[in-house]
């Protein structure tokens, strides 16, 4: 008898291949962003998609704050075509980041989602800047 784990066959190593490739095209972690940043590749604008008074209050350094409901073709047009964005929210909890992806996707911008987002910032240690 297959135990719990394997009573579902695991999918063939070039579907797990093609499946995390995909996964990797959409998001990215906040020490991916940290090392970019401490190394000075950044690549990317990050942006804070939460409201402007908890970007006061808190936020990651080098980050714009942009909520997700000011993300329009008029504000979009202030970067050039090919930027990349990265986005985050108050964490796992929080569907902001998504609402901001799905924005900036519809207006043809290249975006990833920076998982765990200000908790997850958090988890890592790294520091904030802080009112």
């Amino acid at each position: 008898m297959p135990s719990r784990v394997s009573e579902v066959p695991a999918a063939l190593p070039a579907v797990v291949a093609e499946y995390y490739a995909q996964k990797l095209a959409f998001e990215t972690d906040c020490s991916d962003v940290q090392l970019s940043m401490t190394a000075g590749t950044v690549d990317f604008v990050l942006l804070d998609v939460r409201g402007p008074a908890l970007f006061e209050q808190k936020h990651i350094p080098g980050a714009t704050n942009l909520p997700h409901g000011k993300i329009t073709a008029r504000k979009m047009a202030e970067w050039s075509d090919d930027t990349l964005f990265v986005v985050y929210c108050a964490g796992p909890h929080c569907n902001g980041t998504d609402k901001a992806a799905l924005r900036l996707a519809s207006l043809g911008k290249r975006v990833k989602v920076m998982i765990g987002g200000m908790a997850g910032w958090a988890d890592e240690g790294f520091t904030f800047v802080e009112a």
